[in-house]
């Protein structure tokens, strides 16, 4: 990219750190967001994990919600990992009444569906359609993990878990338009590759603001 893109980094809770150092050793600027006004002149936007309840119930109660909302429905590109996942999905199964989701992925999301936290585990995965990506299996971290049980029909599936185990099959990356989303924790692992394939879509996203309209 010609430009150095600044990320957000959602930091009301959760693994905030980790997402930070990554971008940044891709050459990426980065700005935490606790405030609206701390959405303003972002080129990216990461959803860390965490605990989705509490990160929904924080949204709630710093007035986020809506200019969250507002700068997806501008196309601002997000990437959402485990929590993060949860948040950009457009319905969540098995959390409380009053969670909230911004419906930036038109997916369905089980909360927790690999278990709890004595079930985490990890595995390789196969990414397909990624650049810089495909060929070579991603290493990933699963803690309290979600999976996607519903893909809406403009929804790309990148990855499902390949291990003959009870979890197999089940859908963990997914991409609809400027909008990335795992299941797991890249940020955990020293593999960089699927944050170098979201900053690239940043990269597209604004060559895509600056080209001149044709009447």
């Amino acid at each position: 990219m010609s430009e150095t893109p600044l990320i957000g980094v959602l930091a009301l809770q959760g693994g905030v750190v980790e997402h930070v150092r990554m971008l940044e050793g891709l050459g990426a600027r980065t700005r935490l967001v606790r405030r609206p006004a701390q959405l303003e002149g972002l080129d990216g936007l990461v959803f860390p994990g965490g605990e989705s309840t509490t990160m929904s119930k924080l949204m709630e109660l710093g007035g986020m919600l809506e200019p969250l909302r507002a700068v997806i429905a501008d196309g601002l590109p997000c990437f959402g990992t485990c929590a993060g996942l949860i948040l950009l999905g457009s319905e969540i199964l098995d959390t409380r009444a009053d969670a909230h989701c911004l419906n930036a992925l038109d997916v369905t999301v089980r909360r927790n569906a690999f278990g709890r936290q004595v079930d985490s585990f990890e595995t390789d995965l196969d990414v397909v359609g990624v650049t810089g990506v495909a060929g070579e299996p991603v290493h990933a971290v699963f803690i309290r993990a979600p999976w996607v049980e519903r893909v809406g029909d403009d929804v790309e599936v990148l990855s499902r878990v390949d291990d003959g185990g009870p979890a197999h099959g089940a859908v963990v990356a997914v991409r609809q338009g400027p909008v990335l989303g795992l299941s797991f924790h890249p940020e955990l692992t020293g593999d960089d590759r699927l944050h170098r394939y979201f900053l690239t879509m940043v990269g597209e996203s604004l060559a895509a603001r600056k080209a001149p309209h044709h009447v």
